[in-house]
Order: structure tokens, then sequence, then C-alpha cells
């Protein structure tokens, strides 16, 4: 793509942005590219208007997209399309700062719809060599995924896969829609890059989500039949059902059902068939008695009821998705040697360690707001997650993929997450703080690291602290 076409399309975006004005101006229609099943689905899903910000917000958010206009014409006239999507990316790190003088759930809200929205930056770049490995027949052009819990209800999934992470997990999704936990829900620790989140799975339900991702299904199967290049001779595809990276989705229950399982089926019959792996989420501490599923039995019951569901539906070739369990950072030796021994009896295909945690690691004991029921998340959890991550793949022996989430905020984060055994990785917390940026640092840390350790690959790095 030429330097005038990029140019073109740069100061189109931007002219539309201000002229159109941001995003909770105009709601979902105010910059609609989707189809019309989108568009349906949207209005299906009818959620509530958040208020508008502060005024002094809105000047200030304005101003840099007005600074990053005029920036951004002066530099592409000169620059190819990696340079341009390098400074894109480092942009963002201008415009980040405002989202701090926002509510918290609110400027969660409004970088969702501008992901959905496609005011992100798109990645153009290739990512190194290093980077790609192989996991459940898929390979993943990096380990760096976007965690459960950003974007709820897949409202932006291209948006967020063309951010150049490796894969993105959406929900948790709930059976039925809900509104979760009262507001203020979610606080910041900024001096601790810490956030305490306590949504308690608000949910737009399995419903909404299934018709949004049924319209991205939809759509990537007609690139592909359109598309002019032949398809790959290789048995590992490339890439998953939204696109060039893989999706994971995060199935909740209700908070007043009392048939767990029943919800997860439901979820497994409803969206199962948009996924490239499924997550039974056990491990909130905002939904009560959802923690009490870890238990030896009742997490055999439950996984032996949802590998049914999954398996009793019609699967192309491809097979179903692998089904992972999402636990939690507060378990003692015996309920780790407990799910280890029931991944291990059922062939789970993999864990996520960890969700937030309730227990109190600085700086939560010497703040009020941790003092209540809720989840911490970023920088206090890595060491707490990164240690229970060490013990499953002690006791699962390496033999079953496991996920590295909790406070991972850089490539060396990272890579002490895969060292310490984990296959995958996942960022959140760091995301809220650093913006779009934080993606491509990430991974060009991490690649860093691997090569200056001598690794030809992640998975060759998998588990190294033990060899």
């Amino acid at each position: 793509m030429s330097s005038s076409v990029v140019a073109r399309a740069w100061r189109r975006s931007l002219r539309d942005a201000l002229l159109r004005g941001p995003a909770w101006r105009g709601g979902a229609s105010a910059r609609s590219a989707s189809t019309a099943s989108g568009a349906a689905a949207e209005a299906a899903a009818a959620p509530k208007k958040v208020p508008p910000p502060p005024r002094k917000g809105r000047r200030l958010l304005t101003g840099a997209l007005i600074g990053l206009a005029i920036g951004g014409g002066a530099y592409v006239s000169t620059a190819d399309e990696a340079r341009f999507c390098g400074w894109l990316f480092k942009s963002t790190e201008l415009v980040n700062p405002f989202f701090a003088l926002l509510d918290a759930e609110f400027a969660h809200r409004l970088a969702v719809k501008a992901a959905a929205h496609g005011f992100v930056p798109r990645e153009k770049r290739p990512d190194p060599p290093v980077l790609g490995l192989e996991v459940w027949g898929r390979k993943f052009a990096n380990p760096i995924g976007l965690a459960a819990g950003f974007d709820k209800n897949a409202e932006a999934v291209e948006g967020l896969l063309g951010m150049g992470f490796g894969f993105v997990e959406v929900g948790s999704v709930t059976p039925q829609a809900q509104e979760g936990n009262p507001k203020p829900r979610v606080f910041r620790l900024k001096e601790h890059g810490a956030v305490i989140n306590r949504y308690g799975f608000n949910s737009e339900g399995i419903v909404v989500v299934a018709k949004r991702l049924g319209a991205q299904h939809g759509k990537r199967k007609m690139e592909e039949t359109s598309s002019s290049t032949s398809p790959s001779t290789s048995d590992i595809k490339q890439g998953g059902k939204a696109g060039p990276g893989i999706l994971g989705v995060n199935l909740g229950k209700n908070k007043t059902s009392e048939d767990a399982a029943a919800d997860y089926v439901q979820g497994v019959h409803t969206l199962s068939q948009y996924a490239d792996y499924l997550v039974i989420n056990i491990s909130s501490p905002n939904t009560p008695g959802l923690r009490k599923l870890q238990g030896r039995k009742q997490l055999k019951d439950l996984v032996k009821k949802v590998q049914a569901a999954r398996d009793e539906m019609q699967w192309a070739e491809d097979g179903p998705p692998p089904l992972l369990v999402k636990i939690a950072p507060d378990l003692s030796k015996q309920d780790l040697e407990d799910i280890a021994a029931v991944a291990l009896a059922l062939r789970l295909d993999g864990l996520i360690i960890s969700n937030t945690t309730v227990s109190r690691p600085p700086p939560a004991d010497t703040h009020p707001l941790a003092q209540e029921t809720g989840g911490l998340s970023g920088k206090p959890l890595f060491d707490l997650s990164t240690n229970i991550l060490r013990e499953m793949y002690m006791l699962t022996r390496g033999k079953i993929p496991l996920v590295g989430c909790g406070g991972v905020s850089s490539g060396e984060d990272a890579y002490k997450k895969i060292r310490a055994g984990a296959t995958l990785v996942q960022i959140y917390t760091a995301l809220a703080y650093g913006g779009p940026a934080l993606v491509p640092r990430i991974k060009a840390e991490l690649a860093e690291c691997l090569e200056r350790d001598g690794f030809k690959s992640v998975q060759e790095a998998v588990g190294a602290d033990f060899r």
C-alpha cells in the first residue's frame, strides 16, 4: 500500500472522528461499519447508554485528537506502511493518560467502543518468527492474548485481534442477561499498577453474544470464500474462526442460578460453534458460591457434563473446540492437587491461571477498598499467580497447556510466566494503564528475552525453570 493511499485513509478517519465527535455522542450509530446482521445484533443488545464524561475530560480528549490529526498528517506523507503503523501505536501513548481522568468503568466502556468502531491502531507488521507456536492444532502468531473481562459481550473482537494479540478471550458470558454488582464497582490503584474489579459477571447474555459472533463468523466465511488465495495444505490451521488470531469464549453462570452445570452447558450449546476454545470460569470472587466448584467432586461432575454437551454436538473434521478451566489464585496445596487430578483424569485441554485475588498481598492490605469482597488484579497479583502456575505445572507434569494470567505488564513478565510453565500468556490490567502501545512492546521485549537466552521458539522455553 502506497504512503499516499495510507495518508488519505488516515485523514479521512480523523476527519470522521472529529466531525462526528467522540463515541459517547453518537452511540452505536455514530460510526457503524458493520453489516445489516451486525446492526441487528447491536439493536438486540440495546445496552444502556453511559453518561458523558466530565467536561474537562471531553475537552482534553478532543484536543488530543486534534493534535494527532496535525501530527499524523505531517508524518504520514513521508512514512512507509510499517513506520506509519509503529507511529500509530506510539501515538496512543498521548491519548491514554486522558482516560485516567474518566471514571474507571466509563473509561473501560469507551475503550471497548473505540476498538469496536476502529478507533484503535491496526498491526500491519509481522510478528518475530520466534514468537510463533502451535497449540490445540492451531498456529498462534504470538503467545500474548487479551484476558476475559475486557470485551465481555464480544463487541470488539475484530478490532482487538487487529491490534496484534495472538488471541482474544471474550466474556464471561452468562445464559441470561444480568446487570452485575451495584456501581461503583471498579477502582484504580494507580500507584501500584492495580485495579479492584467487582463487576460480578455483568453480561448481555448468550443470545446477544451469539448474534454478534454469528455475524462475525459469517463475514469471515464470506471473505474466505471470495479470497483468491488457495487454502494451505498444512494440517495445522493458520488463525481461527474470528480471523488471523484465535478467539476464546469464556462461559459463566448467572448469579441466581441453582444449577451451575446447566448454565455452562447452555453456553456450550449456543456459543461453541464460534469459539476456537472454550473456558469454564469457576474462579470469579464476585459470584456467590462460584469458587466452591473448584472442589474435586464438584469440578469433576461439572467438567464431565460440559464435555459431554460439547462432544454430543455435530462437528466438522476440525472437531470440537478445546475446553479449559479458569481457576483462582487463592487455593491451598490440596486444592491444586485436586484440580490437577481432575484435569489429568478427564484430559482437560488446558487451565488458565489465574483470575483475580481476594487475598491481601501488598498494597491491598493497606488499601480500604480491598478490605471488602472483590478482585485485585495487576502487578500485586504477579508473584501469587506465578507461584500457582509453577505448582500446577509440576502437578500436571506439563501434560496440559497452561495459560499464565495475572500481573503481566512487560515482555520480561511474560517470559517469566513461560519459563514457569505457561504456554500462552494473557494481559488485561496493564492494557488499561498502557493502552494499545503496550501490545507491540510486550511482544518485542519477549522476543528479545527468548533470543537472549538462546531459545529458538516459545515452546522451547515453556517450563525452562524446571530443567
